[in-house]
């Protein structure tokens, strides 16, 4: 996402971060905010779409409401949902940008919002309690999705799309370091060039810094692994510049930020499959999915065509570019034949 204004940027980082922080703790006091005059909705635009090439009214009489966090991708990603549906047919309300997962995750429990998206990994870890993910991204959409049906929700099949947790390296580094294309390459490095920019939440997970460093045989702090002295702490969004300046070699990102285009670096594999999946899916209130079966089948090809590389940009346009998350969200869905 970035050379993105500050403001901007806070939020996103601020949000994200939400996915990590364990529900029950937080819901009550998300949830007020929203409670005395209800769910507003989403004052940004939203264009209208027509309906797709197939032209059937295939949600037509269908009331639904759609649901989102706030921060870029959550909002692209919600704009999409109300404007294909609409696009098919239903009456929908628009009620992206939630502050937080806790609020937006109770929205749903209470029947607030009973379409949303939402990644396989946050619920797993921050809504049902888990420890920790599962980095098996079938098994892990299995798990949640089987989980989930105590609440009389339905998760749908997920999109390719894992917005999880990566190490990225610039391009243009140095020659010794032009090798390294996996996590497990950072091994091969001397000490002194194992140098790691992370943000203050991840530096603590169960999932983050320092067990991920030891699945890599590379303790923090050891003799044959990273030297704390090594380690730059910094907020989120300036993980993105940091690494692409070359404060440090190796940044901890989300693999669909759209910074990581907008400052060239490339993403390292997790080829020992540390950290967990946080596939996207559209979670449905089973009530009204039972009632409005169609809306599975609107939202399948959508979903089939959320790939890491296109949320990456879309996010990217937002977020860099400045361009209107429901803008972008049409254009998108129009360029790929899934409204008019």
């Amino acid at each position: 996402m970035q050379s993105m204004p500050m403001s901007s940027s806070r939020a996103t980082a601020a949000s994200r971060r939400h996915r990590s922080i364990r529900y029950g703790g937080l819901v009550g006091a998300a949830f007020l905010a929203l409670t005395g005059c209800g769910l507003a909705a989403s004052a940004s635009y939203v264009p209208a779409g027509g309906p797709p090439a197939s032209g059937q009214d295939a949600l037509k009489g269908a009331d639904l409401i759609v649901g989102s966090k706030q921060f870029t991708e959550q909002r692209l990603l919600g704009k999409m949902g109300v404007i294909v549906l609409r696009a098919n047919g239903a009456n929908v309300q628009d009620r992206t940008g939630i502050p937080g997962s806790a609020a937006a995750r109770q929205a749903q429990l209470k029947g607030d919002v009973n379409v949303e998206f939402e990644y396989t990994g946050t619920a797993w870890i921050s809504y049902m309690g888990n420890a920790n993910g599962i980095p098996d991204q079938r098994q892990q959409y299995e798990a949640v999705r089987d989980a989930d049906t105590k609440n009389d929700l339905a998760w749908l099949p997920p999109a390719p799309e894992n917005n999880t947790y990566a190490f990225a390296i610039r391009k243009d580094a140095p020659a010794e370091l032009q090798q390294v294309t996996k996590v497990s390459d950072i091994a091969k490095l001397p000490p002194a060039q194992r140098t790691f920019c992370v943000e203050s939440e991840f530096a603590s997970r169960n999932d983050g810094f320092e067990p991920v460093l030891k699945r890599y045989d590379m303790p923090l702090g050891a003799p044959n692994g990273v030297p704390r002295s090594n380690v730059t702490t910094v907020d989120t969004g300036v993980v993105y510049t940091a690494t692409a300046q070359g404060t440090c070699n190796f940044g901890e990102v989300f693999t669909t930020d759209g910074r990581i285009l907008s400052l060239n670096l490339k993403v390292l594999k997790d080829d020992r499959k540390f950290f967990p999946a946080y596939n996207l899916a559209p979670v449905v209130n089973k009530k009204q999915l039972d009632a409005n079966p169609a809306i599975a089948n609107v939202l399948a090809p959508v979903m089939t065509a959320l790939t890491d590389d296109e949320i990456t940009e879309l996010n990217r346009k937002v977020d860099v570019e400045g361009q209107e998350p429901g803008q972008v969200a049409f254009n998108w869905l129009k360029s790929k034949g899934f409204v008019t």
